[in-house]
């Protein structure tokens, strides 16, 4: 069945979502950062074949979403509160929650401000510590670009517009995301940058969900020692070794089945995996401890 699309008022801004299977038990999934929920279409369809309630929502200044100009309305932790006004609209008390890269981390920080709210985490390539110094080598001077050459992003969103729609979902939102207006494009960057990317250390070793870390080897923007901490630190944490970036895309059957099984096991209340165990530590590039593996 096709997903049915929905729209809500969060503080006078329209945010969109879209419902894919039917079911008590919901599956929220979070798109990248200035992509949109088009990303996740195809792992929303084969989990609703599965029998689970999957809801894809646009985070403000993506996709269907309202795109206010100002930088104050993007911060990630700000994010996990639309996450929760979603579940609000959608009558849920408890869902699991996840996403690729800022998905993830919303999904994070939505853990650590309210727990009782979140059932499970399935938190695709996280960026955390480790990814620091090569994210600000990428997203500044793109912050820098949409700031100061809004003439030649104009003129690229502009001829980006002419380009058709592709029967495949993750090319259309990487096209959606080079349409978007330079100042949109600005604000969402300058927002993500001045604010929190991720909760603490501490505040992660609080979280008692259970959670499916999904990640790939080869990325600076995505490192695997973000990943693999991360499990570490998490009490509850199973780590999944992705053969690539774009393998839940492109080649969706192992993975799509493990997170299934998440699914079904977090929702019966067992807690998959091992607790995460504490093996010694090391440096992260910032010179503080990380749990290390």
């Amino acid at each position: 069945m096709p997903p049915r699309s929905s729209s809500f008022t969060y503080q006078g801004h329209r945010l969109a979502y879209d419902v894919y299977g039917e079911g008590e038990q919901v599956l929220i999934y979070i798109h990248g950062l200035l992509i949109d929920s088009d990303i996740n279409r195809g792992l929303a369809g084969a989990l609703a074949e599965r029998g689970h309630r999957v809801v894809l929502i646009d985070l403000l200044g993506h996709g269907r979403s309202s795109k206010p100009e100002h930088a104050a309305e993007y911060r990630i932790d700000a994010y996990a509160d639309q996450v929760f006004a979603l579940m609000d609209e959608l009558g849920v008390d408890q869902a699991v929650l996840g996403g690729m890269s800022l998905g993830a981390n919303v999904s994070l920080f939505a853990a650590a401000q309210r727990p009782e709210r979140v059932r499970g985490l399935v938190l695709e390539m996280p960026v955390l510590e480790w990814a620091v110094p090569s994210a600000a080598m990428l997203f500044v001077p793109l912050l820098l670009l949409a700031h100061y050459g809004r003439g030649l992003v104009w003129l690229t969103s502009s001829a980006m517009r002419h380009v058709p729609e592709t029967p495949f979902d993750p090319l259309n939102s990487l096209l959606h995301a080079a349409r978007a207006p330079a100042e949109v494009i600005a604000a969402v960057l300058h927002g993500v940058l001045v604010g929190p990317v991720a909760p603490t250390q501490d505040q992660r070793e609080r979280i008692e969900a259970p959670a499916l870390v999904i990640a790939h080897r080869n990325d600076l923007i995505h490192p695997f020692d973000d990943a693999e901490n991360l499990a570490r630190e998490l009490p509850h944490a199973t780590l999944v070794h992705a053969r690539s970036p774009i393998e839940l895309r492109l080649r969706p059957d192992r993975l799509t089945g493990v997170i299934a099984d998440f699914l079904e096991t977090t929702w019966s209340g067992a807690t998959p995996g091992e607790p995460g165990r504490r093996r010694g530590r090391r440096p992260s590039p910032g010179g503080a401890s990380e749990t290390a593996v």
